[in-house]
């Protein structure tokens, strides 16, 4: 079994900071998520950065809420959270020499045992996968809509 992480990448038309003020503003991610998991933020800042907490009201069969914490950040070029768990969502933003961005996500568990890892890969990797390929799409339809581009 695969122990790499489970991530997908997409050309969005609209620059890297575009798409940053997206996924760094958490009062936006119910506007992109693919999971159909995130219900709408509980509290936070208007824009994260390394170190930020923000809440979201979730629901997964039952509804519940977490903290998240950003872990990681370059600001227009990376951004990754995790809430007490150690898996991370990370997006990596990449310019593409022609005004657009290249965003890959990742949902990163490499910071898990391996048999953690295995287990998590096994009850989640497939679920996970599908819904970071519905995230981009709505990530680049955002962001492609606030830049202008339709």
């Amino acid at each position: 079994m695969s122990t790499s992480p489970v991530h997908t990448s997409l050309t969005v038309l609209a620059p890297p900071a575009t798409v940053f003020a997206i996924l760094s503003d958490p009062r936006q991610h119910p506007r992109i998520d693919g999971s159909g998991t995130v219900q709408g933020t509980v509290s936070g800042p208007d824009r994260l950065v390394l170190g930020s907490e923000f809440g979201m009201s979730m629901k997964q069969g039952a509804p519940y809420k977490i903290t998240n914490k950003v872990v990681e950040y370059d600001e227009d070029r990376l951004i990754a959270w995790r809430h007490k768990g150690l898996h991370r969502w990370r997006y990596e933003l990449e310019p593409t020499g022609d005004g657009g961005t290249r965003v890959t996500e990742t949902w990163d568990i490499t910071r898990y045992p391996a048999p953690v890892r295995a287990v998590f890969r096994a009850l989640f990797a497939k679920r996970t996968q599908t819904a970071i390929e519905a995230t981009l799409p709505k990530l680049k339809d955002a962001a492609e809509a606030d830049a202008g581009v339709r």
